[in-house]
C-alpha cells in the first residue's frame, strides 16, 4: 500500500483500521448491512493498491472514500464530509447537500446495478 501524504507534508503508512474506523463513525445507527460495508473498504482499498503510487495525497484517500459512502449512504456521506472538510456552519451542510442532490440517489444507484447480474453481459 502507498504512503499516505497528509496536509502537513507528513508520510504516514496507509491504516486500513482508520479507514474502517471513520467509515463506521460515519454510518453509525444507519440501516447498511455489513457485507456492504466490507465491499466498500475492500473496494476502497483495492482502489489504492492499483493506483501504483508509492505515494498518494490524504486528500485523494478522502475523495475515494466520500465517493463510496455517497453511493453506500447518503447520511453517512454529509457526516463524514462535514468532519473531512471541516465544516464551520450549516451553510456548509446546505451547500454539501444541494451538491449531493445533484447526484442519483444511492438508493437508485444501488437499484440499478442489481438489475444486472454477474452472469448477464452488459450491452
Amino acid at each position: 500500500m502507498p504512503l499516505i501524504v497528509k496536509r502537513d507534508d507528513r508520510r504516514e503508512p496507509f491504516d486500513e483500521i482508520k479507514l474502517r474506523t471513520g467509515i463506521l463513525r460515519a454510518l453509525e445507527k444507519r440501516p447498511v448491512n455489513s457485507e456492504d460495508i466490507e465491499g466498500t473498504i475492500d473496494r476502497i482499498t483495492h482502489r489504492l493498491q492499483t493506483l501504483g503510487e508509492r505515494e498518494i495525497s490524504g486528500r485523494l484517500v478522502g475523495g475515494i472514500v466520500m465517493e463510496e459512502l455517497r453511493r453506500l449512504d447518503e447520511v453517512a456521506y454529509v457526516r463524514f464530509a462535514s468532519v473531512y472538510r471541516s465544516f464551520q456552519d450549516v451553510t456548509e451542510f446546505e451547500e454539501e447537500i444541494r451538491l449531493l442532490q445533484s447526484f442519483p440517489s444511492a438508493s437508485a444507484e444501488r437499484d440499478q446495478m442489481s438489475l444486472l447480474s454477474d452472469d448477464e453481459p452488459e450491452e
